[in-house]
């Protein structure tokens, strides 16, 4: 997402400046980061899976503690923004947070120009290296959950960037392969494409679901479960997928250079056809 949003809409206010301030110091979205948020591609004006982005916000909203989002009326606030960015690719992201005390839960939609160095990255492929971080499989820490919280990630982020490389993947203290800072992790091997399960406690990525519909179509098997660093390591091809990053083909990985992108490409490919054929749910 880019830092300046170009279209912004607040529940209960309708359209506002992208400007002007929205969230009160006192909400505990922006205190204590007791908040949950949704990012989505939108292509030329039509949301992608907007409805089971939706339905994530609030499972976040419920496992966060918080009254769950009215989906109706935020969902005509986010077309409302999405029209008020303009008829072109968007990304954008929903804010669901417990509001100023006595105030009551309040939406934030910011709608943003997809920024220019993810196709940029997308054409050399990216370099990640991989860090030690603690599975949330436990209840209490919340699992599959999108909050704001994301502090441990940027620190994440910078640490690879330190290393030279773009980004990190995290791998459990066990060796077991998670997530990226804000991507789900695919490798293949031969024509067998393999992911994380949600049972370890990573985000249950919409893109990532989409594609777990589209790989048999493009003619790969998938895999899914707890896997170990060392096969990570050792697979064919790497890449990673996110709603606005869409599918992102590695180049590097801890150093290894990774020269095919068979997989990636075919369904970057198909993912680009789905979401011209899909609607705004």
């Amino acid at each position: 997402m880019s830092d300046r949003p170009i279209a912004a809409g607040v529940s209960g206010r309708g359209l506002v400046d992208p400007e002007q301030a929205v969230v009160a110091a006192s909400d505990e979205g922006f205190a204590r980061g007791r908040a949950a948020f949704e990012t989505l591609r939108v292509y030329a004006g039509r949301p992608f899976r907007l409805d089971e982005h939706l339905a994530r916000l609030a499972a976040s909203a419920e496992r966060l503690g918080l009254r769950a989002p009215g989906i109706d009326e935020l969902r005509a606030l986010v077309l409302d923004t999405i029209a008020a960015g303009g008829a072109g690719d968007l990304g954008v992201r929903i804010y669901w947070t417990p509001g100023a005390p006595g105030a009551g839960p309040s939406a934030v939609v910011l709608a943003s120009a997809v920024p220019d160095w993810i196709e940029a990255v997308r054409t050399r492929g990216q370099r990640l290296v991989t860090l030690a971080f603690p599975a949330r499989s436990a209840a209490w820490l919340l699992p599959g959950t999108k909050s704001v919280s994301y502090a441990t990630h940027v620190a994440a982020e910078a640490e690879a960037r330190r290393r030279g490389a773009d980004d990190a993947v995290f791998v459990d203290l066990d060796g077991t392969v998670l997530e990226g800072t804000v991507t789900n992790v695919w490798w293949r091997e031969g024509d067998l494409l393999v992911t994380p399960a949600l049972e370890l406690g990573i985000l249950a990525g919409e893109t990532r679901a989409a594609l777990l519909g589209l790989a048999p179509e493009a003619g790969y098997a998938v895999e899914t479960g707890a896997f170990g660093v060392e096969r990570l390591l050792g697979a064919d091809e790497v890449f990673t997928s996110s709603s606005v990053r869409e599918v992102m083909p590695v180049a590097s990985l801890d150093g290894r250079e990774l020269d095919s992108r068979r997989a990636a490409e075919a369904l970057q490919d198909a993912l680009r056809r789905l979401a011209g054929a899909g609607s705004t749910g």
